[in-house]
């Protein structure tokens, strides 16, 4: 094996090879191996798109119905792998740092369109999406935790809410009202979204109704415009100072500081609701 290395490399042919399936006969020669790993072969793939919001468990389901692993195996490995060749794993805290954690994994599984290869390891399917995520998170944005006193884990939770309450043209203005709920003496310190529940969790740390601030981890795995919008809104003038948004079965969206204008914001909305058939 050393030798036919040496051999390719002296041959300048190595950029030549190609990945997949290959028939060889015993007893060929190096050139004739060289040309038979140079011949193109398609390997089998599988394509698979993972709309932005989609749970950690919903995407192992995913790869399991496409035949490439088993959930269980996946979300392991999400879990329990050694990731530390990319550069966000360090800031994601350890099981024993965040105890009440549903998983390690949730929000960091990138959601994008990807062409993963027939057998290969639970660990490469993992590390597509983790490699992905990492290309995302810049040292610019860095910086802006950084300058925000902001964690990694803290961004991408506020940002799977983000995606889950909006993912559309109103990213920067829920971002904005949740970050007024999170600030320092805000009058309303609880998030109050009903998508808490896409966790499959009894933790009482995931109720948002109940307990201050953020939860634990990620509810899902957001996109980079969430992402985006949850580190740096840039809000409409509405809800620049908002504690409160509701929506209608129209998708228009109401901000409103105080609770006496939220609640005749959902009067409206409940109004608009009864037009929708």
């Amino acid at each position: 094996a050393y030798l036919f290395r040496w051999y390719v490399g002296h041959k300048g042919a190595a950029a030549k090879l190609q990945y997949g399936d290959f028939a060889l006969t015993t007893g060929s020669g190096y050139e004739d191996i060289i040309a038979a790993l140079s011949t193109y072969a398609k390997a089998e793939t599988v394509r698979l798109t993972f709309p932005e919001g989609t749970t950690a468990i919903a995407i192992a389901q995913k790869m399991e119905e496409a035949g490439l692993c088993s959930a269980e195996d996946f979300l392991k490995e999400a879990n329990e792998g050694d990731f530390s060749a990319y550069t966000f794993w360090q800031y994601v805290p350890e099981d024993k740092d965040a105890p009440d954690r549903f998983m390690k994994c949730e929000g960091y599984l990138f959601p994008e369109t990807y062409e993963f290869l027939k057998d290969d390891t639970v660990h490469n399917y993992v590390a597509t999406f983790y490699a992905q995520f990492d290309a995302q998170i810049t040292d610019a944005m860095y910086a802006k935790l950084k300058e925000q006193g902001m964690t990694l884990n803290e961004l991408v939770t506020l940002a799977s809410f983000v995606q889950e309450e909006a993912g559309n043209s109103q990213d920067s203005n829920v971002a904005q009202v949740f970050r007024n709920r999170l600030a320092e003496g805000s009058p309303y310190p609880r998030l109050q979204s009903n998508t808490s529940s896409h966790i499959q969790s009894d933790v009482s740390a995931y109720d948002t109704y109940h307990t201050a601030g953020l939860t634990p981890g990620p509810i899902s795995n957001p996109g980079i415009a969430a992402i985006r919008a949850a580190l740096s809104p840039e809000p409409d003038e509405e809800a620049k100072d908002a504690y409160f948004f509701v929506t209608d079965l129209k998708g228009s969206y109401y901000y409103a500081r105080t609770l006496s204008e939220h609640n005749a914001n959902c009067q409206t909305a409940a109004d608009v609701n009864k037009t929708v058939g």
